[in-house]
Formats: C-alpha cells, sequence, structure tokens
C-alpha cells in the first residue's frame, strides 16, 4: 500500500487547513481557536464522537468502524505553537506577533484531520480510532493532563501512536527505534547567597559569582566523569544572573539550565550530584546555596511490539529502504511521553525535507509530506484494527 490516491486529492484541502492554522498561532494550553476548527472539522465529518476541554482544551475524536470490536487505538496530533516571530515571509506566515509555529504542530494537526476524514468516510477497520488533539506540548505538559483526566479510559483506548515532522530527513522517509528515542528534560536554578562589599575589597565579601563559576565548573563533570561514556546525559547551563555595577560584588548569584537523559537512574544521579557538588563548594566557601530541581518530562519509550506495528505502517507506504529502524535517540523532549507511560505505543518520525531546523524562525512545515503522514496514520489504524 503505497501513498493512498484519496490521501493524494485530499492534499490541497489539508494544506489549506494547514496553513490557516499557521496563520493564528496560539500558546500552550490558550489554543481555542485551533481546538475549535479541530472540532467544526471532526464534525464535519461525521465522527461519531467529539468532545472537547480534555486536559483542558485538548479535543478528541471517537470514529467507529464497521466491525463490532471494542478495541481502540489512539492517533496523537499537538496543537500549540511557539513564542518566537516568524521571518518567512510566506503569506500564509503568523498574523499574531511573537508567535509562530516553528515546530510543525499546524502540519500535525493537518494531517491527523486528514486521516480523520478518510476513515470517517470508509471506517474500513473493525474497532474504533481516536484522533487526539493535543495543547501544550512546547513546555506545558497537555499530554499529561489529557491522560489525567481519563482520555485512555474514557475512550478504551489500547494502545496509542504519535508522529512528528524531522528536517534533514528526506520527505517520505520515517525514522523510528524501539526503546528510548527522545529525553527526560529536567530544569535546575541554583542560587549562590555570599557576602556582598567593595570589588576593591574582595577579602571582606562571600563572593557568589566566584563560587557560581566553580559549581559551574563542576557540574559538568557529571557527564564526563559520573557517567558511562556510553550512555547519554546531557547538563547544561544556559542562564547566569548576578551583579548589577561593576565595582560592586553582590550578595547572591543565581543561575540554571537544564539536564537531558535516555534513563530514568540518570535522573536520579544527576540530581543527587547537583546538590552534592554545589551545597560542598558553597560550604567550602562559607556561603549558603539553593538548588531547585523540577522534573518535566519523562524520557520518550517506544514500546517493542507497538515500534513494530508503526514500522510496518511506515514500510507499507514508503518501502523498506525509505523506514530507518535503529535511528539515534534524540536528546531533546516530547510530552508524548506520558501517554507511552500510560499505554504501550510508539512514536515516528517523518520527513520533512531540507527546510530549516525546529524552533527556528525561518521554519515552515512541508506540504508535500501531508500526504505520506495521512497515508501512515490510515495504514496503521486499519493494520492495528483489521480490516471489517
Amino acid at each position: 500500500m503505497p501513498i493512498l490516491n484519496r490521501a493524494a486529492e485530499l492534499q490541497d484541502e489539508v494544506t489549506g487547513w494547514r496553513r490557516q492554522i499557521h496563520s493564528q498561532p496560539e500558546l500552550l494550553f490558550d489554543v481555542e481557536q485551533t481546538a475549535a476548527f479541530v472540532a467544526e472539522k471532526l464534525r464535519e465529518f461525521g465522527v461519531d464522537e467529539v468532545v472537547t476541554g480534555i486536559g483542558r482544551t485538548g479535543v478528541v475524536g471517537l470514529i467507529r468502524g464497521k466491525g463490532n470490536s471494542a478495541r481502540a487505538i489512539g492517533l496523537r496530533a499537538d496543537m500549540d505553537a511557539l513564542p518566537l516571530s516568524e521571518v518567512t515571509g510566506k503569506p500564509w506566515a503568523s498574523k499574531v506577533p511573537g508567535k509562530m509555529h516553528a515546530c510543525g504542530h499546524d502540519g500535525h494537526t493537518a494531517m491527523l484531520l486528514g486521516a480523520a476524514k478518510y476513515l470517517a468516510e470508509t471506517r474500513n477497520f473493525n474497532g474504533n480510532v481516536a484522533v487526539i488533539f493535543q495543547p501544550a506540548e512546547e513546555g506545558g505538559g497537555g499530554g499529561n493532563l489529557m491522560v489525567k483526566d481519563g482520555m485512555m479510559e474514557r475512550f478504551g483506548i489500547e494502545e496509542v501512536y504519535g508522529l512528528h515532522n524531522l528536517p534533514g530527513l528526506p520527505v517520505g522517509q520515517f525514522a523510528i527505534r524501539k526503546g528510548p528515542i527522545m529525553a527526560s528534560t529536567d530544569e535546575f536554578s541554583i542560587t549562590v547567597t555570599g557576602r556582598g562589599g567593595h570589588a576593591a575589597m574582595p577579602h571582606k565579601t562571600i563572593d557568589p559569582i566566584a563560587i557560581s563559576t566553580q559549581i559551574i565548573s563542576s557540574l559538568q563533570l557529571i557527564a564526563s566523569r559520573n557517567v558511562d561514556p556510553l550512555q547519554s546525559i546531557v547538563v547544561s547551563v544556559t542562564k547566569f544572573n548576578a551583579g548589577y555595577a561593576s565595582n560592586i560584588i553582590p550578595d547572591a548569584a543565581t543561575f540554571g539550565g537544564t539536564v537531558r537523559t535516555l534513563k530514568p537512574e540518570l535522573r536520579d544521579m544527576a540530581e543527587r550530584r547537583m546538590r552534592e557538588i554545589a551545597d560542598g563548594l558553597a560550604a567550602a566557601h562559607g556561603a549558603e546555596v539553593k538548588v531547585s530541581y523540577n522534573r518535566n518530562y519523562p524520557v520518550t519509550v517506544n514500546h517493542a511490539d507497538e515500534t513494530g506495528h508503526a514500522i510496518d505502517a511506515a514500510r507499507a507506504i514508503a518501502g523498506a529502504s525509505q523506514v530507518e529502524t535503529e535511528t539515534d535517540p534524540m536528546m531533546g523532549g516530547e510530552d508524548f511521553s506520558y501517554m507511552l507511560n500510560a499505554r504501550p505505543g510508539a512514536f515516528i518520525f517523518l520527513g520533512n525535507g531540507d527546510t530549516a531546523g525546529l524552533h527556528n524562525p525561518n521554519y515552515d512545515f512541508n506540504d508535500e509530506i501531508i500526504p505520506h503522514g495521512i497515508s501512515y496514520w490510515v495504514k496503521l489504524a486499519e493494520s492495528r484494527l483489521g480490516t471489517a
């Protein structure tokens, strides 16, 4: 089964939806306009149940097949944009200052709407398909809230699948792996409090900047000296705030950043070592320190059997040579991880071609990949539920 003829026929219509969503980006949970557009389309397609307000502003549509099976699978797309100013100059560019779809969620939503239209037309499967449109992937944990709202139980979802575009991967190609495919995304903030004073008399101060730089340097030893070189961990300090004048040593300094890992046990180790390093160095210099460590998205882990099903569906669309089954994991995060913690499933990448990278003000979703995404979703649904 290559690209569906019907998916190719739908491309122009779905592209129109995508560009409409792109021009009106919304952030985090404030996706009321996008969610209303999605719900309107699902009702227009004749989807059997359309439920809004799941995970605050999420939408789920349930499409019943021709058979009498109660089995259901979930197909998920994200709806939110990013706080960036678009510079593409495209006719459909963002009309909202300071907001843009720089990660392709507009395309993800449009492709799943296209698949929903096809599946509602044909219903050539024995069971139910839940199409999931999620808010707040970009830092808000909307997937977690949808799970906590009982989405899986309410719609009887037994397996759940996600898809994300990937710049640099050729159009029509897929990439996936079983096991960890995207990292956890912890965040930390450390405040060192010393004793400020005149910069010409540093011996009368406890310099929080000097102490902070020692802590920052030592944090790099977590990756280089506490973790097996064959394992993956990133400890990055990305912000530093201290002082307000060139001749004054301040009382305090605050810095923070992110920790990315592919194994839960490495999260535990990283947090423990961070606290030990900060406490030890602050104490050595007579300063006080406060460490705040926030565990954000968990590791995105593809389940073995479901990864196999996703590979089979992708191969049926693109051919075996166009599906990378052992792609390297990425240290970026993804809150589809919460859904994979709740149900078995898999997350796959679809090539966006030679475009600007994600989270870049020059990025735009490649509309050429729309038929590939629609066809993948349809094949996955029909193969997992069985044709009626």
